[in-house]
């Protein structure tokens, strides 16, 4: 076999294993974004669209501090930008019947920096997800 046919076959492997993963990790997504699994540290936040339609999307809570966060951990991530766009968000914490209003606050600087350290993300994770990058909010009551 020559050079340039171990090359071709070569790049075909790696481009079809790149095909694999990414296939396994649209299907990971797909199957979190319909499941949208709850535990004890689940909560609902409701956030609106450009049209004011809203949206709801399970998320985990994290607690620091008397501080209320969450993170946007996956490449799927409306609900993030819409929180962006109108902060102005509805939640509803773990064990309540009802949704809140709540201010969502994105983080940047040294608060970013410690909630990165104090909620780490395995590598586990992050290969199953596509290395999306992490970004966390701070909830605050209305």
């Amino acid at each position: 076999m020559s050079i340039k046919k171990s090359t071709k076959w070569s790049l075909i492997t790696l481009a079809l294993l790149f095909l694999a993963y990414l296939g396994s990790i649209i299907w990971f997504e797909a199957r979190l974004g319909y499941y949208q699994p709850q535990g004890s540290t689940s909560l609902v936040i409701a956030t609106f669209g450009d049209d004011n339609e809203r949206h709801e999307r399970v998320l985990r809570l994290e607690q620091t501090d008397g501080n209320s966060y969450i993170a946007a951990n996956h490449w799927p991530r409306a609900w993030y930008h819409q929180a962006l766009d109108n902060q102005q968000v509805e939640v509803k914490m773990p064990g309540e019947e009802s949704f809140a209003p709540y201010l969502a606050v994105p983080l940047e600087g040294a608060e970013d920096q410690r909630l990165q350290e104090v909620y780490p993300v395995g590598l586990n994770f992050r290969f199953r997800t596509g290395f999306p990058p992490r970004y966390f909010m701070r909830l605050d009551p209305r």
